[in-house]
């Protein structure tokens, strides 16, 4: 289901105005689309913190969600690009030119118990954290810290941390006129009317409460579906013989 036609009449604002019985001067589309925007990151939310294997793209991105950060000698602390929702995991490339695996860990673990980092690491000389190839990285916030911090002797530098993650969800882009939009959501096409419902909630809150209660329990429905469609979906898996098999073969 496409965003806006004003043409054909089905698309998701179109779905809107139909459950409010509104058009677009009661319901402008600019608060339309920040409605949908809005509904659109909280499912992103919902579906990303559900316990499925079958990890959350937009399906409008066409490329891998991975990408590479270039390091800096001795630095520990670095900021994540806005689209990082969730990290999956880490590698830094050592000095070889190979991939190695980041562990994460929270460094509060480790001072709790009465020792710094500069204790657990060591130091140097001049009494500063000891620095090499980075073999941990904690999370704070929008950062993280690689520990040790890299240096040039032991990291290639340039584009030497590749980062997987979940990003966040394509958005509309919020405009006033009444021209056609053809993009669509980045969910199973059967799930994008699960937007029109939600975005017509603030809207009838205000001057069609009596509809509520048929919006919040059709939405309450397709969420558990959407939510249970990535929960049971399933990547792709090579069977893995266990010794368990080779006893009882």
């Amino acid at each position: 289901m496409q965003f806006y036609d004003a043409t054909n009449k089905r698309a998701i604002c179109q779905e809107i105005d139909r459950l409010c019985d509104s058009d677009d001067t009661a319901y402008p589309r600019l608060d339309k689309t920040a409605r949908v925007n809005d509904a659109m990151e909280e499912l992103v939310g919902m579906i990303v913190n559900s316990d499925g294997v079958w990890e959350w793209d937009d399906t409008n991105q066409t490329d891998m969600p991975n990408g590479t950060l270039t390091l800096v000698e001795g630095q520990e602390l670095y900021t994540f690009a806005s689209e990082y929702l969730k990290i999956k995991r880490m590698k830094v490339k050592d000095d070889d030119g190979k991939w190695q695996p980041l562990r994460q860990w929270d460094s509060q673990d480790i001072e709790e118990t009465g020792i710094t980092i500069e204790n657990y690491y060591g130091t140097d000389s001049s009494g500063n954290p000891n620095k090499g190839l980075p073999i941990k990285y904690d999370i704070i916030g929008d950062s993280f810290r690689l520990y040790p911090a890299p240096t040039s002797t032991s990291v290639t530098l340039s584009a030497g941390l590749k980062v997987e993650f979940v990003r966040t969800a394509v958005l509309f882009t919020p405009v006033s006129t009444t021209a056609a939009d053809t993009t669509q959501p980045g969910l199973p096409s059967s799930y994008h009317v699960l937007l029109a419902y939600m975005a017509a909630i603030p809207f009838c809150m205000t001057y069609k409460k009596d509809r509520l209660p048929l919006l919040q329990l059709k939405i309450t429905q397709l969420t558990k579906d959407l939510i249970k469609f990535y929960s049971r979906r399933n990547p792709d898996r090579r069977d893995v013989m266990t010794m368990e098999d080779i006893v009882y073969r």
